[in-house]
């Protein structure tokens, strides 16, 4: 066999591969076997019939073609081997010359895996800042338990909306002196000052009393997912019909044995405090180790084919799909309702997706160097560990990855997460 590369833009390599007739005669009979095995011709049984007689029910051009698919798979992965690259696209294939008797040409074009250029990877520091956890902080803890205990109370007759205050209104809003589709509400609950409402909206209601009308006038914002509103003024008519506001309990032993299983409150205090501690620390710890990683990815010197940012960006907004149907929509509905395109979300993630390419030809690249390999212990733990998050068994993770084929993908994954911890074990100091 004779293989020649040709590099040409963008990563792209065309090979050309030439195999021996005399290959080619033996893939032809092996060809013919398979097909008489498999068509019914009268007067033989299956895969009884001579290879004339095959030949002549099926046609030459059909048992070059089923010769050709049986040549190709080894002939491009001793060409890929022979001269050492890596497609990272489907290979495109144009069979230039495929007769009886004769040498099998074919050209293969795909896009290959760029080279990589190592930087230092090993010795990289950055410095790990863990947040002080302040008094503030935990009074902030301690409000919020503290709100999860208000109840609700009907303010006093006269008394008029106040930042914060639960209110029910009736509301029609109109543009251009007329109404508007989905501009109406009635007894529609509003805080005040949870900005649900365009912005101005709640900030008008201060002040107002029950079943008094207030005019609101504010400008929907001209990224409104409603287009033909956004950027338009538009009044509300409102009428307010019912405030109430939130008692709160005191922040005391009492509270504290509510919310915990602590009796005083200095305990409850402790436990928070200990609890944003951790929490600063896990931080500080997972911001640590994204540091250094794209330090040592910024290190690296690649030239990435566009093709595998598309690639990962496609798989981004599959991904993105995928989370849009849990929450029962498509795609379609999404983009309307948020009003963008998906050229818009593509280019969004282009960013993002070009940043997680060269992290990968980076790891990928350290993992070679350092001949990091994934050992079936490795693939065990990483199974066990889905198996805990997801509440099942290793046995039913490892069957459901079986099924779908996703054990090299779970091979890549586990290879990254070695490849990291390799890097951040040989930090500096």
């Amino acid at each position: 066999m004779k293989v020649s590369a040709e590099k040409i833009e963008n990563q792209q390599v065309v090979l050309t591969i030439e195999v021996e007739a005399a290959e080619v005669s033996k893939a032809e009979d092996r060809a013919c076997k398979r097909i008489a095995g498999r068509v019914n011709i009268p007067g033989f049984r299956k895969g009884k019939a001579p290879k004339k007689v095959v030949e002549g029910h099926v046609g030459k051009e059909y048992i070059m073609d089923e010769a050709f698919d049986l040549i190709y798979p080894k002939a491009f992965a001793d060409a890929l081997k022979e001269q050492e690259l890596e497609p990272v696209t489907r290979p495109d294939v144009d069979v230039v010359t495929l007769e009886s008797g004769k040498d099998l040409v074919f050209k293969v074009t795909f896009t290959n895996r760029p080279e990589v250029t190592l930087g230092e990877y090993k010795g990289l520091n950055v410095e790990k800042k863990v947040a002080e956890i302040k008094d503030e902080d935990v009074d902030k803890q301690l409000a919020n338990f503290q709100d999860r205990q208000g109840k609700l109370v009907d303010v006093p007759e006269g008394t008029a909306v106040s930042d914060g205050d639960f209110t029910t209104l009736d509301f029609k809003g109109f543009v251009d002196n007329e109404p508007f589709e989905g501009g109406e509400g009635k007894d529609y609950p509003l805080q005040i000052g949870s900005k649900s409402f365009i912005p101005g909206f709640e900030d008008q209601l201060i002040g107002a009393k029950i079943g008094e009308e207030k005019e609101v006038n504010v400008t929907f914002p001209e990224d409104y997912h409603a287009e033909a509103l956004a950027g338009k003024p538009a009044v509300f008519k409102c009428t307010i019909r019912s405030i109430k506001h939130k008692e709160l309990p005191p922040i005391d032993d009492e509270l504290a044995k509510k919310v915990s299983t602590f009796q005083t409150l200095e305990e409850l205090k402790a436990d928070i405090r200990k609890n944003l501690q951790e929490n600063a620390e896990r931080v500080a710890e997972n911001e640590h180790r994204t540091k250094i990683i794209e330090m040592a990815t910024n290190n690296i010197t690649v030239d990435i084919p566009p093709v595998m940012i598309d690639n990962r960006v496609n798989t981004m907004v599959q991904e993105m799909a995928m989370r849009i149907e849990q929450q029962g929509l498509n795609m379609e509905q999404y983009l309307q309702y948020a009003g963008t395109d998906i050229a818009k979300i593509r280019e969004e993630y282009r960013e993002t997706a070009e940043k997680n390419v060269k992290t990968d030809l980076m790891l990928e690249e350290v993992a070679k160097a350092e001949n990091i390999k994934v050992e079936a212990a490795d693939l065990d733990a990483e199974v066990a560990a889905m198996a805990a998050a997801y509440g099942a068994t290793p046995k039913q993770v490892r069957k459901i990855i079986t099924e779908q084929g996703r054990l090299t993908d779970l091979t890549y994954t586990v290879l990254h997460k070695k490849t990291i911890q390799f890097i951040i074990d040989h930090i500096a100091g």
